[in-house]
């Protein structure tokens, strides 16, 4: 619940980035609201215990990925077919994967969603924010209503993380803009590092 205005702050906030990217959006949308419901309802079932043990290495797989994309990317562009339409069915199916995993647990789903827009082809890091900002506004707002449905949400604790969550998503957006695409990439894979680290030293806690 506290992740959707957040998301849909940093949305809005690369709002004039986005033009051209009506493809793209209407590709990440299906997926991501058939698995944002489909994640939800799987942690309901079975619980993120077992689950989280395994976050840490996705979130670094996430970032391993997102490191090597714009090699990856070339070496597809030189040996792969030259219509990136071509390569749309595995983003959608990959973003599908990524979307139960939202509606499941969430952590470094971004990462995920850049990596693959990489992989089919999109250019430019802010572009690319915007359609997974967008992305993450279906999947959090499906997982979300899902968990309402469900009796699972506390409603004290989603306002006062909301109000954070839309302050950063501003403000992100906008700093995000004025240190430049090479910055934004380098921080990316730093914060990724650093949050698999964490959940990685917390589990053995």
């Amino acid at each position: 619940m506290a992740l959707v205005p957040g998301s849909f702050a940093a949305f809005h906030g690369y709002r004039d980035e986005m033009k051209g990217s009506r493809r793209e959006v209407i590709m990440f949308a299906v997926p991501s609201l058939i698995g944002g419901v489909i994640g939800a309802l799987f942690v309901n079932r079975v619980g993120d215990r077992a689950f989280a043990k395994a976050v840490p290495w996705l979130i670094f797989t996430a970032t391993a990925l997102f490191a090597v994309q714009p090699l990856v990317r070339k070496w597809i562009e030189k040996a792969g077919p030259s219509n990136p339409a071509r390569r749309a069915p595995f983003t959608i199916a990959f973003q599908l994967l990524v979307a139960v995993y939202g509606g499941f647990f969430g952590a470094g789903m971004g990462i995920l969603m850049l990596a693959a827009l990489g992989f089919l082809g999109v250019r430019g890091i802010h572009r690319m924010n915007g359609v997974k900002n967008f992305a993450a506004v279906c999947i959090n707002g499906v997982a979300s209503i899902t968990f309402i449905v469900l009796g699972r949400v506390v409603w004290t604790h989603a306002a006062v993380m909301a109000v954070g969550a839309i302050a950063g998503g501003i403000g992100g957006a906008g700093v995000a803009k004025r240190v430049g695409e090479a910055n934004v990439r380098r921080l990316v894979m730093a914060i990724g590092v650093a949050i698999g680290v964490l959940m990685l030293v917390r589990g053995r806690a």
